[in-house]
């Protein structure tokens, strides 16, 4: 089966007067972590000024295997005990392969789905999206006047039906057959 690849999602709470001290610290991890095999890509959600205080960190990896030697790799280990008087909380993190990330219920903790629930699900959501969506943005693309570009359009639907599938559909979706879905 191909491979999925693999992310982690890091969350710090840094105590409040040490952002400064934290992002010293990020240009210290960061290349590092660029550096480690089957390192993709890695993004920084920054808290917003003086109302958060959750840095959100989300790397990616070409496989579990890459991600989790990482992870539990010395020198991050060092790296984050030297981090650790920042931290309101402990350094707290969840790993995620391929599209698990779509299935994740705080009540069930790590726990994912097999496979093929995963599919069916996944698919149940998206086959009627790709018959509705279609039929509702096509008319208001022609409505502003854009011409019509079967790319254009594809690129428009797809944006919609990924945008209510990770923040819409999903999330709901997987409440409501949770039985079945973690059984």
């Amino acid at each position: 089966m191909e491979n999925q690849g693999a992310s982690v999602v890091i969350s710090h709470h840094i105590l409040d007067g040490k952002e400064p001290e934290y992002e010293k610290w990020l240009n210290e991890i960061v290349p590092i972590t660029k550096h480690s095999n089957g390192f993709i890509d890695l993004q920084i959600v920054r808290p917003i000024p003086h109302l958060t205080f959750v840095y959100t960190v989300i790397i990616r990896f070409d496989d579990i295997e890459n991600l989790k030697s990482w992870m539990e790799s010395d020198n991050r280990k060092l790296l984050i005990e030297k981090a650790n008087p920042l931290f309101r909380k402990n350094d707290n993190y969840q790993i995620k392969s391929g599209l698990d990330f779509l299935f994740n219920n705080e009540n069930e903790g790590n726990k994912v789905p097999v496979r093929w629930k995963q599919f069916l699900v996944t698919w149940s959501a998206i086959y009627p999206l790709s018959l509705v969506i279609p039929l509702l943005v096509i008319p208001v693309l022609r409505l502003l006047k854009i011409p019509a570009n079967h790319y254009f359009d594809a690129l428009v639907n797809s944006g919609f039906i990924v945008f209510l599938m990770v923040f819409v559909v999903m999330p709901n979706y997987t409440k409501l057959i949770k039985k079945w879905l973690y059984k």
